[in-house]
């Protein structure tokens, strides 16, 4: 797998919301940084973050390949979607730096928008060992 492949599978495994799919992009002992700060090793993990994903719906995305190194590469993306559950909006809520929009317990659900880069390197049969994502978002009421 190149950048190429990667991005193009990232989207696909986002769109689908394909928790098992996003695991078999990495190594056995693959690692995906969502924050620098936290890091999800190995398969379980790797489904366990990914199942999340669940909690949105109406899902757009685009994929960019920014740089492509011998074994690896820089990617953009952007992803848009409903988030579709409380759970998933206090998952958001305490992980973003970003305002909040002005909302009463109850109230409708927002949209969230998230810009991003990632840096991934490649193990030798081409599957991802190291994937660090580097994220803004913003919340919004449609």
């Amino acid at each position: 797998m190149n950048i190429h492949d990667f991005m193009t599978a990232y989207k696909r495994v986002w769109l689908d919301q394909d928790s098992a799919g996003f695991a078999d992009l990495f190594t056995r002992d693959g690692t995906y940084h969502n924050t620098p700060f936290q890091v999800q090793t190995g398969r379980d993990a790797l489904i366990t973050y990914w199942d999340r994903i669940q909690l949105q719906n109406d899902i757009r995305m685009k994929v960019a390949v920014l740089a492509e190194t011998e074994n690896g590469g820089i990617g953009h993306w952007w992803v848009d979607y409903q988030v579709a559950s409380e759970e998933l909006f206090d998952i958001w809520a305490k992980s973003t730096g970003t305002g909040m929009p002005d909302r009463e317990p109850g109230d409708p659900l927002p949209r969230l928008t998230l810009d991003g880069t990632l840096i991934a390197e490649f193990g030798p049969d081409g599957r991802a060992r190291d994937v660090r994502i580097f994220w803004h978002s913003q919340a919004y009421m449609p």
